[in-house]
């Protein structure tokens, strides 16, 4: 069903808003000081603009008034700056909803557009999409960043370039996706180190600090959270907050390398920092407790860890976000604390919140696999403007090359055919960069389909957890294997080099060690060897071959290795001499139990590896001496035919 964006939604339900908010406004305009309504236009910006971190008495009702002036004066420029203007001042002190930053700033963004500047354009959706992020708008804070970066490269700002980058780095980062999150902080560290901008310096070295603590490397954490406190004290930048989240995320790594006396050190000043400037009452200060409260925590400190651990949920809930992923472990930590000193009550409340947080983050992430079906049309969309725009690249390179014969002929003719040559040329390069664009949008959907099927084995693995019934329980982590074999394909795809194809040896050893893994103690005897040389498969044909591999491989660890015996399982791909592919699995376990289990024909795993070998148009052939043999001889361009 289509329904209209978060975005849209907020507009209508805002207009009430509006209305009273100019009412409001109007009032206000009789009781302000005549000297802020003689103020110019420019003027009136300039002193909201000094003033709205700060945030005076009567701040906001001087920025309403000079709102409303803006409208009765039609001039969109200035209405463009104040509702641009009054989204950082929803952002930094969130006396409303979030929902008044979102307002202000998709306001800013049609004014900005309809007077075509493109600078305030790049801008303000590079400022909003980070705004996005927190509410987990994941899909329409990609499309402001990803308008933002391609205005700022139209404009050749490796300022804005930068700073773009580091909020798309922050984007990724809270997609668990730290390696893209270091490539683009990165490249934002790069960029902004050319333009001399080190508030973006320090922006990209705190983002860095969150991916690597993700990727778990922690060095590598530690030095970040370095780099970015020597930025900020080095350059003298005013970043209290920075400051501050860069002593707590260095703290959080100090924790994770059970360094508890240095992460409680660290957290502290954090802490220190954060209610200097801001006061221990806000709730934003609040959420700066948590480290204090962890770094007790993993000492086993559970009383003095509590008070803190408590008042950093207060805090985020205050700030509307009680229910989000971040306050899961929150919850359980407190219900933990509660747990150790005996309150039991408490720490079943505390567990049954943290039930709650987890639950409402699965149904929206089901909920996200129903635009599935949009994502895979878009797909085939874009496939077909690629194969198209080729063409189009093709005709306009022929046309150069009869130009230049045509000039070489004609000299007469000379300057109209050297205006066509620069005009294909311009063609030919925007054409080239659409390639490029339409390359990284195919990886964000193979992305997102990755992403969507470990939702899926998320939600087998919790519901395995309430199955007490063996048979039931095998069957669920075998369904949970053959979707990690699939997700597995579409992360390769997206990771690699080519969105065509998907190098088998790697992707045969990722998906083996994962399913040893996930037999946990019943294959510690095993070990699984893959002897072949580099293939690549297209993905129509590597799913299948996936799916195939990730049932016989699962057999044999089942069953040929009885009363933990030791054994081997070799997987192998290749190439025969007439060109046809053949894959083999085999193990030297008992063939005779593993064999008479595979050649039982009402077993879906069967059933599943018959039906896929006759998708590829392959021949299947099995041997049960000295262990079981699976061999399927196939034809790969006979497989892509069909």
């Amino acid at each position: 069903m289509l329904q209209l964006p978060v975005y849209n939604i907020t507009m209508l339900l805002y207009l009430r808003y509006f209305t009273l908010f100019f009412l409001f406004a109007a009032h206000t305009l009789l009781a302000q000081p005549k000297a802020f309504n003689e103020l110019s236009n420019d003027s009136t910006l300039a002193w909201l603009n000094a003033h709205y971190v700060e945030n005076p008495d009567s701040f906001h009702e001087r920025a309403l008034q000079a709102l409303v002036r803006s409208y009765q004066l039609q001039d969109n420029q200035f209405r463009a700056e104040m509702h641009l203007l009054l989204m950082r001042w929803h952002g930094y002190h969130v006396p409303f909803t979030i929902d008044s930053v979102f307002y202000h700033g998709e306001k800013a963004l049609d004014l900005f557009e309809q007077i075509d500047d493109q600078a305030k354009l790049a801008a303000t959706s590079s400022e909003l999409a980070f705004e996005y992020i927190d509410e987990n708008e994941l899909e329409r804070s990609e499309e402001l960043i990803f308008n933002a970066i391609s205005i700022f490269e139209a404009l050749g700002d490796q300022k804005g370039l930068g700073t773009a980058y580091y909020r798309l780095a922050s984007i990724f980062n809270s997609q668990n996706e730290p390696e893209l999150s270091i490539k683009y902080a990165s490249e934002a560290l790069e960029l902004s180190k050319i333009a001399k901008d080190y508030e973006t310096t320090q922006q990209a070295w705190l983002v860095l600090v969150l991916a690597y603590h993700e990727a778990g490397e922690l060095e590598n954490a530690i030095h970040a959270a370095d780099k970015c406190i020597e930025t900020i004290n080095e350059y003298q930048i005013d970043d209290q907050f920075n400051l501050a989240r860069a002593y707590g995320f260095r703290g959080d790594v100090w924790a994770e390398l059970k360094e508890y006396p240095k992460s409680l050190e660290d957290n502290l000043k954090s802490y220190a920092i954060i209610e200097a400037h801001i006061g221990a009452e806000r709730p934003a200060a609040k959420t700066y407790r948590h480290g204090i409260g962890l770094a007790y925590y993993m000492q086993g400190k559970y009383q003095q860890a509590l008070p803190h651990l408590e008042a950093t949920i207060d805090g985020y809930r205050s700030l509307g976000q009680g229910n989000k992923p971040k306050t899961q472990k929150l919850y359980e930590q407190t219900a933990d604390c509660y747990f150790q000193l005996r309150d039991y009550q408490k720490a079943y409340q505390n567990q049954q919140l943290a039930k709650e947080v987890l639950e409402s983050s699965m149904q929206s992430k089901v909920a996200n696999l129903e635009s599935e079906a949009l994502f895979k049309y878009e797909s085939g969309k874009k496939d077909q403007a690629i194969t198209e725009q080729a063409t189009i690249i093709q005709q306009q390179t022929r046309i150069q090359w009869l130009g230049a014969a045509f000039i070489v002929a004609l000299i007469f003719f000379s300057g109209m055919l050297f205006y066509y040559f620069r005009r294909n040329k311009k063609i030919a390069s925007a054409l080239f960069s659409k390639n490029q664009e339409n390359e990284l949008l195919l990886k964000e959907i193979h992305h997102r389909v990755k992403n969507n099927l470990q939702t899926v084995s998320s939600l087998l693995s919790l519901q395995s957890e309430s199955i007490s019934d063996k048979g039931a329980y095998d069957a669920v982590q075998e369904s949970k294997n053959r979707v990690t074999s699939m997700a597995l394909i579409h992360q390769k795809l997206y990771q690699g080099e080519s969105l065509a194809a998907i190098e088998m040896r790697d992707y045969f050893e990722t998906i083996g060690k994962a399913i040893v893994d996930s037999f946990g103690e019943q294959a510690d005897n095993v070990s699984l060897k893959v002897a072949m040389n580099e293939v690549e498969l297209d993905v129509d044909t590597a799913v299948p071959i996936g799916l195939i591999t990730n049932e016989l491989v699962t057999n044999s660890i089942k069953h040929a290795f009885p009363d933990k015996r030791h054994g081997q399982v070799l997987i192998s791909l290749s190439r025969e001499e007439n060109g046809l592919l053949k894959l083999n699995i085999a193990d030297n376990g008992n063939g005779t139990v593993n064999g008479a289990i595979a050649e039982k024909k009402n077993g879906f795993g069967t059933l599943l590896i018959q039906l896929l070998t006759t998708q590829l148009g392959g021949k299947l052939e099995k041997s049960t001496q000295a262990g079981t043999s699976t061999t399927i001889l196939f034809d790969q361009q006979q497989k892509s035919a069909a």
